[in-house]
């Protein structure tokens, strides 16, 4: 099944699995028996080598159906490509396949109540311990935190910051579900606490002072590829919903599609998810090419595609109506998602200091 026979087919269990105690055991079986966990992965080690405009694709048809299973494919993506970067041979052959073929669910936790937008604050550490290393610390708002079988922690460590895989069930690893957010209500998002847990030092990725740098900062950027492209998924979502909902209800006698305002609004929604798709496949043909800019030009797309699944999600709402605030309301949920894709590395100021010194060197 292609991936977007199979976000069709998952479309009818969205609204529940939000509702509900998240993404379903076997849904997430699901995406991975479909290939789609890891799915850029080399075929060695495990993955079906999709280039990263085939990976956006999937998550643009995931995306526009249910985030959490977007953000499925995001996180297991964000530490698969994390350990295949920096990871040695033993690391790769140990936790690729089994990343890829769902056998091991994993989590990037990173994010701590002080420490959101600047990571360099985490005050988790990593230190050495007889029988190997030492994890001691607390992460919020760790996406699949609930179902992870390993996460992937930033720390800091007497060399710097630093990465280690700590498995979920080693004692001292506690769980500690999230629930009610605005967003994202099926990714089975948890707060996690490390109790001296103890790990191997061949659980560590990279060495000490390479943790944000380099490990978090490959796995943040395939986070923010693919969440750009989920958010094309939202606002192309919500616009095909809008115009058969505009052009079917009526008021007054009149279709709401006969009105010039409702036509112009909807115009508008298909500009910006135009604008936000044809950004995205950009910064997929550079990462493609393996241009220095892909970095820089991905955050574009992450900012552009997020503030347009914002926009046309909430207009879609608004020309919904009543129904589109419904609990059930595809387009009330996906709004929700959308503000937390707009919101979850910070501020718009941020990307958009990334995205002026950007501007700045292409005219060097």
């Amino acid at each position: 099944m292609d991936h977007a026979a199979f976000a069709e087919s998952a479309r009818a269990g969205a609204a529940a699995w939000d509702a509900g105690a998240g993404l379903p055991a076997e849904v997430v079986r699901s995406v991975a028996d479909a290939g789609f966990l890891a799915a850029d992965l080399p075929v060695e080690h495990g993955g079906r080598g999709w280039s990263a405009t085939e990976v956006g694709e999937l998550c643009a048809s995931l995306g526009g159906v249910c985030s959490a299973l977007r953000a499925l494919v995001t996180v297991q993506g964000m530490v698969a490509a994390a350990v295949l970067r920096w990871g040695d041979r033993g690391q790769r052959a140990a936790w690729l396949p089994a990343l890829a073929g769902g056998d091991r669910l994993a989590a990037f936790a990173a994010t701590e109540t002080g420490a959101g937008t600047d990571l360099s604050a985490v005050d988790t550490e990593i230190s050495a311990t007889p029988g190997g290393l030492r994890v001691r610390g607390r992460k919020v708002w760790v996406t699949f935190g609930q179902s992870a079988d390993v996460f992937l922690v930033l720390a800091r460590s007497g060399g710097g910051l630093r990465t280690a895989l700590v498995e979920a069930d080693r004692p001292g690893v506690t769980v500690e579900p999230v629930t009610g957010q605005l967003g994202m209500r099926a990714a089975r998002i948890a707060n996690v606490r490390f109790d001296d847990v103890t790990i191997p030092a061949a659980n560590a990725i990279a060495p000490p002072g390479y943790g944000l740098s380099h490990v978090a900062g490959t796995a943040l950027d395939h986070g923010r590829f693919t969440v750009a492209w989920g958010c094309v998924g939202i606002a192309e979502s919500c616009l095909d919903h809008t115009a058969t909902h505009v052009g079917t209800r009526t008021q007054g006698g009149a279709r709401l599609a006969d009105h010039d305002a409702v036509r112009a609004l909807l115009g508008r929604c298909l500009a910006e998810a135009r604008a936000a798709r044809a950004v995205c496949a950009h910064a997929a043909a550079l990462r493609e090419r393996g241009e220095p800019a892909a970095i820089a030009e991905t955050v574009l797309a992450k900012y552009t595609a997020s503030r347009a699944a914002t926009a046309v999600s909430e207009h879609a709402v608004r020309l919904h109506g009543s129904a589109g605030i419904a609990p059930d309301s595809t387009v009330g949920r996906l709004h929700r998602d959308a503000v937390v894709m707009r919101i979850i590395e910070g501020p718009d100021e941020v990307a958009e200091r990334h995205l002026g010194d950007h501007a700045l060197r292409r005219r060097r």
